[in-house]
């Protein structure tokens, strides 16, 4: 616990200093409405509706994530659409990376790789923002919430795979909390189920696949409630979000760049997204968002079927960035790709002498959780929830120097 205060709050002081400094320009602390998770947080806040992602009101939205938009839209409840809330929000965001950092030496203890390696790597992103000022004006906080989420759970499966009797109740509420997971990012659904099937390979146990499917259930009564609001709201039945076929295609058609700032600065105005393209969100409201998604979704995968050769280039390419950073930001991608190669030499140092389910605990996350970003357009916050295991590694090679 002094080594999780220790590192939490050198962490909150740092990133408090950063925002009260000349860096983060005042606009940025403002309460905002430039994404989505802003403009529905104040749609809810003023009318009571989870609507109006876009650049106009479109109507209904299952596009960003429901808790954290909840949360901000509390926020605005509170304190109003003010500069308070605005600082409010910027608190929790460094709050919550602050304590993600700060969980990784009690991660390290329990997975077996030692303390020791985690208090480096804690101490190294509490002192190093790896995503600038993006952890702390608190634009999305998801992020770092979804990685908390990401280790509590990790240790939970642990604890199944080397213990041999859970209780009914214990496997229900552990689904549960990963179905409330799945509300901060859905995609840590492929981390699940990945460890669902290597927890009824490993145990060869019948009695697993009964506590498995009762974790199932678990997860289906945390998601029950938003996905009976989903199909009230649009008839439909889909997971979490509505938004996959729009990311599909703003990373997969003709022009298209693996990053999304340079395509941002390629395309501007004209890229084909209704949070700043007047004519898309017309078509959003005209279509309805489901709708809308599906046609898009159609688009990307005609293109991708006629020309397999850039998709493929362009998939490598977010393979590269997701790995090794922004490349067009060559200082970022230097740092993060000395990360990357410190954690890869650490984890081939500590590996062999890890226990299977330990090693599961580790190798499935990182194969499994980017897999879906591999697809769409690079954006640097997407690696968050898995960029802390990397930082462990790293930790764990420097401390054998």
């Amino acid at each position: 616990m002094k080594t999780f205060a220790i590192i939490f709050l050198l962490s909150f002081a740092i990133r408090t200093a950063l925002l009260l400094s000349w860096m983060t320009p005042r606009q940025y602390i403002f309460p905002e409405t430039a994404t989505e998770t802003g403009a529905v947080a104040k749609t809810l806040f003023e009318r009571g509706e989870y609507a109006d992602p876009y650049v106009i009101p479109t109507g209904p939205t299952a596009h960003p994530q429901p808790i954290y938009t909840g949360m901000i839209a509390l926020l605005y409840h509170l304190f109003g659409m003010t500069l308070t809330a605005g600082y409010v929000r910027c608190f929790l965001a460094i709050a919550s990376f602050s304590a993600m950092y700060a969980m990784i030496p009690w991660f390290a203890g329990r997975v077996g790789i030692g303390r020791a390696a985690g208090v480096l790597g804690g101490l190294a992103g509490a002192v190093i923002p790896q995503q600038s000022l993006n952890e702390v004006i608190g634009w999305s906080a998801n992020e770092p919430l979804a990685a908390i989420a990401l280790g509590l759970l990790l240790v939970g499966f642990l604890r199944r795979w080397t213990e041999t009797r859970h209780s009914l109740i214990g496997t229900l509420l552990f689904g549960m909390a990963w179905g409330v997971a799945f509300h901060f990012m859905p995609a840590l659904l492929l981390v699940m189920l990945t460890c669902i099937a290597f927890e009824l390979w490993w145990s060869k146990d019948r009695r697993k696949l009964f506590s498995s499917l009762v974790m199932i259930v678990g997860v289906a009564l945390a998601c029950l409630p938003w996905t009976w609001r989903n199909y009230v709201t649009f008839h439909e039945l889909f997971f979490i979000r509505s938004n996959f076929g729009l990311e599909l295609r703003l990373g997969n058609h003709e022009g298209a760049a693996a990053d999304m700032e340079v395509m941002d600065a390629r395309e501007g105005a004209s890229m084909r997204h209704p949070g700043n393209n007047r004519e898309e969100a017309l078509k959003v409201r005209e279509l309805g968002e489901m709708e809308y998604m599906r046609q898009a979704k159609r688009e990307a995968l005609e293109w991708i079927k006629a020309n397999p050769g850039e998709f493929v280039r362009l998939t490598a390419s977010r393979v590269i960035h997701f790995w090794f950073g922004p490349l067009h930001q060559r200082l970022i991608a230097a740092g993060i790709s000395l990360l990357t190669i410190l954690a890869l030499l650490g984890a081939r140092r500590t590996l062999p002498a890890l226990t299977m389910p330990q090693r599961a605990a580790l190798l499935i996350p990182l194969a499994t959780f980017p897999l879906v970003y591999y697809i769409v357009t690079y954006m640097s916050r997407y690696a968050v929830p898995t960029n802390w295991l990397l930082l462990m590694f790293a930790g764990t090679e420097v401390w054998h120097w």
